[in-house]
């Protein structure tokens, strides 16, 4: 039972009296001289002040028993366990003088845990009770413990002494406050007074960025940091989880994050990131960011001017060693690395030489260890120091990634809304993501800036020759770029570099592979030195190799052992450079079929002298393959000086392949691959037939190239041509939905035509677009998701649902207020009809349902297609009597059953379209001839001959339809029967061709139309 309830049977008049006998009476007072105060020294049974024993003790627990049992109702535990019950609770009020605690601990513990010590204290004493016996021991045990708080609250020392402790407690914690503050002082008024300038002086110092090494004339080298800056990618390999013995140890995990949020999670960051990677810009990021946010102090150390100085600075120095025009009060720095409120970003640890980067190091720790607390960045390009270099100090690695795609495109937004050029930028992104090796190019802020100022310069147009961007880039990357940032002079002169890289790119190129073994590197620089005299003179070919990999940005090593270009297109460019200077054309021909050197041959094209180049371009049209002849003509850009007759040869025969004509040239365009993005012309002077094929050829390509094809296809969103705006429409699945929605389709003019739907994410954006008239959704969709998608149901006025199985009920579709047209194709499971009655929907279109239900109520129809076996043995025992029906449609099986019975209820049908497979009897024809207004007809190919039957004179027919032709289908019969057909349609089957001469024969009076498939 609970305490309270067994206060119930145990009066207080009797516990507290007996309680009170367990403890020894004090005087007045706090008791300070015997403090603490223990329960030892206060119960009465044990020390020179003991009053009672064990057995006066028992004698106690039994009267609390006793009470218990003798108290009205159900005894709370069986009486012959009375004696045991006594010993326990003894046992449990004995081990009150055994806790080793004082009066006040025991009521800040309250009754239930000090009961519970008590238990434990006398562990066993409830050993062979029952169940309900140590239920009321337990029960017991926390009753008396009440009292016995309530004893100690009431003594007239306890109040006392509890006063005494929380005023000693006070002074404690007084005293520590105190001492924390002195440790950390609080800023003094200068001290605030010159954060109150510093802060904004860095944030306006570093919140623009220099390009180095531009130097062209309408871009200026300096840009606001917002447009330079990015939020890039930053990855670290998270460590391994150590396994137990016969547990599969997981593998190691790369780790993304923002850069920015290097330092959110570790105090000490050591970043990694190639040339022009962003590193700078990612610490003046941080430098704006936070002296915006005033929370820190951030310091931006560039080691590359800390160590012109000789010693590197003291934190009192850090402001005069970079420039700063500001003077702190004396001790500023050190106050504030001292209170862990500084933010230290040293910046270049490559840019300084190797000797001077263990003192760095020394420096940099010696920092970290008198100043904790703070937070400290350093940045390196990846192979300046080893793997874990400061691992053991509780840095964390982390590597700049390459700027994806998105990144890219928002670089040169915003780089052209900060040069007011946006006329440019449209045409820049279309060339990105069209021409594949400038794609790679751009993959870092450096060369992003540098492909937009050439852009701009050129008024809109990239070099007519790649050669001139690359060669920009080499020249800021190998020699510019360093010089103009202040560093010491390089040891090699750009030349020499060349030679060296272009002989090393040669070899991958060969040996058609994008890495090499350092110990192969090695060697191909060795026996290039005797003949590069700058690179002679400073040292071997291990000494020129590690110095070449860090200093010109364009070599890297992936590991330990191997090493590659950071970009292939400077590998094939620098190949095909050190291949016409060797004379080695026979060698590029010959691997033209290759489809890996196609950029080796166009930039040894670039190369080559005219001559030459005539000799290469010869060569690839002599294979006379599609590919090839595509290929040269894609050299032509980089062929600045060229025989005037190759020139015309190359663009007559690559002008019969582009731009294709038909949907058949389109896919044999295709099969040249994704070299063919580049190539593909239009909109602006195509036929409309030529604009759809260039779409149909970017739409094949996009699977192997998405960014290139979308940029083809986002050119002609404006299109006027159905033909076109259906294909852009149809190839949405091969593209990522989001993008592709927001490039392409919200843009589509939308008359007469469809938007479709097949997965959850199309309608996921769907729902983001502007207004659809025409909707079409493929596959099994719920109700519920096709409403859910649509955020203007009232605008739909055309639905058409394919191959939906789940779909059984149409009642949703009363949402639908406009609904006009509605198509079911394949959807078997739907029933019920009766419900569209309250849309005013006029056509409708049926096909493969298994038995519907309630088309009689549909009587606003005006069209009506049927591609399916109808119940009943009439036509009107399932459709609608009461439609103003002007068009029938009905297919191969729908009259099986009925036959054409009932037909002539429909007396306003202007147009019947007939391709059953049941032949047509008399009775059929009959009910044919009874439409008064019947003025045209359709017939299918599969009626001629037999189904016909005995067709009557239907004279007042005059546009008469053939469809799906073969090209011999014997029709004479229909002359005579249609004597007033001043009109005539046919329509081939699909890839079908023949004269339509014969037919047009038969109808002399008629003209003849061919819609061919």
């Amino acid at each position: 039972m609970e305490p309270a309830v067994l206060g119930g049977k145990l009066a207080s008049s009797l516990v507290a009296p007996l309680v009170k006998k367990l403890f020894v009476t004090g005087g007045p007072g706090a008791g300070l001289v015997d403090r603490p105060v223990r329960l030892d020294r206060l119960v009465s049974f044990r020390g020179e002040r003991r009053t009672l024993g064990e057995k006066e003790v028992r004698g106690l627990a039994g009267k609390l028993v006793a009470g218990s049992l003798d108290s009205p109702g159900e005894p709370p535990f069986p009486r012959d366990e009375t004696e045991a019950v006594t010993d326990a609770l003894t046992a449990r009020l004995l081990a009150l003088g055994d806790l080793d605690m004082d009066d006040v601990q025991a009521v800040r513990l309250g009754h239930g845990e000090l009961a519970a010590r008590l238990r434990r204290q006398a562990a066993g004493s409830a050993d062979g009770l029952s169940t309900d016996a140590r239920y009321f021991l337990d029960s017991a045990t926390e009753w008396a413990c009440l009292h016995v708080l309530e004893f100690f609250t009431r003594r007239s020392t306890f109040v006392a002494r509890t006063l005494v402790a929380q005023t000693r407690g006070q002074a404690e914690l007084i005293a520590k406050v105190d001492e924390l503050i002195a440790r950390v002082p609080k800023p003094d008024a200068r001290d605030t007074a010159f954060e109150r300038r510093y802060l904004p002086y860095v944030a306006e110092q570093h919140n623009r960025i220099t390009i180095y090494g531009l130097d062209l004339r309408d871009s200026p080298d300096r840009w606001p940091l917002e447009v330079a800056y990015l939020s890039l990618e930053a990855t670290t390999e998270e460590e391994r989880t150590a396994a137990l013995p016969g547990e599969y140890a997981d593998p190691e995990r790369t780790v993304r994050l923002a850069a920015e949020d290097a330092l959110r999670t570790r105090d000490r960051v050591l970043l990694r990131g190639d040339a022009g990677s962003g590193k700078t810009t990612l610490v003046q990021w941080l430098a704006v960011t936070t002296a915006r946010d005033g929370d820190r102090v951030p310091y931006v150390l560039p080691l590359r001017t800390l160590t012109r100085a000789g010693a590197l600075p003291s934190p009192a120095a850090f402001l005069t060693a970079v420039g700063c025009p500001l003077t702190p009060p004396e001790g500023w720095a050190e106050r504030v690395l001292g209170a862990g409120r500084g933010l230290v970003l040293v910046d270049g640890l490559d840019e300084i030489p190797a000797a001077d980067r263990h003192r760095t190091r020394d420096w940099l720790l010696a920092l970290i260890r008198a100043f904790p607390g703070n937070r400290w960045l350093l940045t390196s390009r990846p192979t300046a120091v080893r793997p874990d270099w400061l691992a053991a100090e509780g840095f964390r690695e982390l590597a700049l990634t390459p700027m994806r795609r998105d990144d890219v495109t928002t670089f040169v937004r915003r780089w052209h809304a900060a040069a007011e050029a946006p006329e440019f930028e449209a045409r820049l992104l279309d060339s990105l993501h069209t021409k594949r090796d400038l794609a790679r190019l751009a993959t870092n802020p450096l060369m992003c800036g540098l492909i937009c100022a050439l852009h701009r310069e050129r008024r809109g147009y990239l070099p007519t020759g790649r050669k001139e961007l690359y060669d920009a880039a080499l020249t800021m990357l190998l020699a510019r770029r360093d010089r103009e940032r202040g560093m010491e002079a390089v040891e090699l002169s750009e030349e020499a570099q060349l030679e060296l890289l272009q002989r090393l790119a040669y070899a991958l190129v060969l040996s058609g592979r994008t890495e090499m073994a350092v110990e192969t590197a090695e060697s191909i620089v060795e026996r290039a030195l005797p003949s590069v005299a700058s690179a002679a003179g400073q040292g071997n070919a291990t000494t020129v190799l590690r110095a070449l990999v860090l200093r010109s940005g364009l070599l890297r090593r992936p590991g330990e052992d191997s090493l590659d270009f950071v970009h292939r297109t400077f590998q094939d460019y620098l190949g095909a450079r050190y291949a016409v200077e060797e004379g080695h054309l026979d060698v590029i021909a010959g691997h033209a079929d290759h489809t890996q050197w196609e950029d080796v041959i166009r930039m040894a094209v670039a190369h080559a002298r005219p001559g030459e180049r005539a000799v290469l371009l010869r060569r690839l049209l002599a294979e006379d393959t599609p590919r090839l002849t595509l290929l040269a003509l894609a050299c032509l850009e980089h062929a600045t000086a060229l025989d005037p007759a190759v020139r015309a040869e190359v663009e007559a025969r690559a002008g019969a392949l582009i731009p294709p004509g038909s949907k058949e040239d389109a896919k044999a365009l295709a099969e040249a691959g994704p070299l063919v993005l580049e190539l593909l012309p239009g909109p602006e002077g195509l036929t409309d037939a030529e604009a759809h094929g260039v779409t149909v050829t970017a739409s094949l390509l996009a699977p192997h190239e998405p960014g290139g094809a979308l940029a083809v296809l986002r050119r002609f969103r404006e299109h006027a041509s159905l033909d076109v705006r259906r294909q852009l429409v149809g190839t949405w699945g091969r593209f990522d939905t989001d993008e592709y929605a927001v490039e392409v389709l919200d843009h589509l003019d939308r008359t007469a035509l469809f938007m479709t739907c097949a997965t959850r994410s199309q309608r996921a954006a769907l729902a983001g677009m502007r207004p659809w008239k025409r909707l079409e959704f493929l596959g099994s969709q719920t109700m519920p998701e096709i409403l859910g998608c649509v955020a203007n149901p009232h605008t739909v006025e055309e639905l058409r649902l394919v191959d939906n199985h789940e779909l059984t009920d149409l009642s949703g579709l009363s949402s639908f207020s406009s609904l006009q047209r509605l198509q079911l194709l394949g959807c078997e499971s739907v029933r019920e009809f009766g419900r569209l009655s309250a849309t005013p929907l006029r056509e409708l279109l049926l096909s493969a349902l298994s038995h519907p239900v309630g088309l009689q109520e549909l009587s606003s129809l005006t069209r009506l297609y049927l591609v399916q076996r109808l119940p009943g043995e009439r036509l009107t025992d399932c459709l609608p009597a009461t439609a103003a029906l002007e068009y029938l449609f009905l297919g191969r099986s729908t009259t099986d059953n009925t036959g054409l019975r009932g037909l002539s209820c429909w007396s306003t049908l202007k147009c019947l379209s007939l391709a059953v497979s049941a032949p047509l009897t008399t009775s059929d024809w009959s009910e044919v001839t009874r439409l008064p207004y019947l003025t045209e007809l359709h017939l299918n190919w599969s009626l001629f001959p037999r189904v016909l039957g005995a067709m009557p004179v239907l004279p007042a027919v005059t546009t008469l339809g053939l469809a799906n032709l073969q090209g011999g289908e014997d029709v004479s019969g229909l002359t005579a029967c249609l004597p007033g057909v001043r009109d005539v349609f046919l329509q081939t089957a699909p890839g079908t061709r023949f004269d339509p001469a014969p037919y047009a024969a038969l109808f002399p009076d008629a003209e003849v139309t061919v819609d061919e498939r």
